[in-house]
């Protein structure tokens, strides 16, 4: 589960909008008052996501956002005025007054996304074996001489038809024997 930091002005609205996550299965890291906190838990947890408002006690929501570490997403929660000139790039925002459902499919869209970038740079490429590349240079070889292809056609005929199939390459490779029947 993501870190989650709530940061608005009034400690009373942070802890409102703590309460909502919390009793919908979201657990909040940390409650801050102004920027400075928020850039303190940040800097402890490393990534996440923090839900502020756009005027804080020391800076707007731009600041923190430009001094934060690029591992947290940012969900403002401002007034539709404050939203009509325009929201930073790479910031999700939510106009007040605050719908809870938006706020928490803007926040769970947000989880989502976080934890895929974070699947992804875990996996390391993979890496075909010499009976995979020597199958996949056959079928290509094959294309080649039965269908008239150039090289890099039938490389994109493999990588087309292993897409379409929803297979890998490899298999795709067998594939093509398998219809030629060599």
């Amino acid at each position: 589960m993501a870190n989650i930091i709530v940061v608005f002005p009034k400690l009373e609205d942070a802890r409102s909008i703590r309460n909502l996550l919390f009793r919908r299965g979201y657990p909040v890291s940390s409650v801050c008052t102004s920027g400075a906190q928020a850039l303190a838990a940040a800097d402890q947890l490393g990534s996440g996501i923090i839900v502020c408002g756009y005027k804080l006690s020391d800076m707007v929501y731009e600041k923190l956002y430009e001094d934060v570490a690029p591992a947290f997403e940012m969900l403002l929660v401002a007034s539709a005025r404050a939203l009509s000139g325009g929201v930073r790039e790479g910031v999700v925002s939510v106009a007040m007054p605050l719908k809870a459902q938006e706020l928490l499919e803007s926040l769970e869209m947000m989880i989502t996304s976080q934890e895929r970038r974070r699947r992804r740079k875990k996996l390391p490429p993979k890496r075909r074996s010499e009976e995979e590349r020597k199958l996949i240079a056959d079928a290509k070889a094959l294309l080649m001489e039965r269908n008239h292809m150039t090289e890099e056609e039938a490389h994109r005929y493999l990588q087309k038809t292993s897409m379409d199939s929803g297979t890998n390459m490899a298999e795709t490779a067998q594939m093509i024997f398998s219809l030629m029947q060599i």
